[in-house]
């Protein structure tokens, strides 16, 4: 499932979940706000998906590098301090 990140379809979102094998979280290296809701798309991930997913989290837009708001040190930490795999890419 391909899913907005605007709060207007958190609630459909959640049966995407159920059932899941990987969850792949896209954030946008040049917006900070993006970032910042990566841990309420971990909650309902939480919430929702079982135990056992995989997930990925994934900095997109990497090409950007005069726009970056977030650096790759500072995912790639927080990635590491809920253990989960990081990478980034450019889409």
């Amino acid at each position: 499932w391909d899913t907005a990140g605007q709060e207007r379809f958190r609630t459909i979102t959640s049966s995407y979940y159920r059932g899941a094998h990987g969850i792949i979280i896209v954030y946008d290296v040049t917006d900070q706000e993006s970032f910042n809701n990566v841990k309420q798309w971990l909650s309902e991930i939480d919430r929702y998906a079982s135990d056992n997913v995989n997930k990925l989290l994934v900095g997109n837009k990497c090409d950007l590098a005069d726009n970056r708001a977030v650096s790759y040190d500072t995912a790639k930490a927080f990635a590491d301090e809920i253990g989960i795999p990081f990478m980034e890419t450019s889409a």
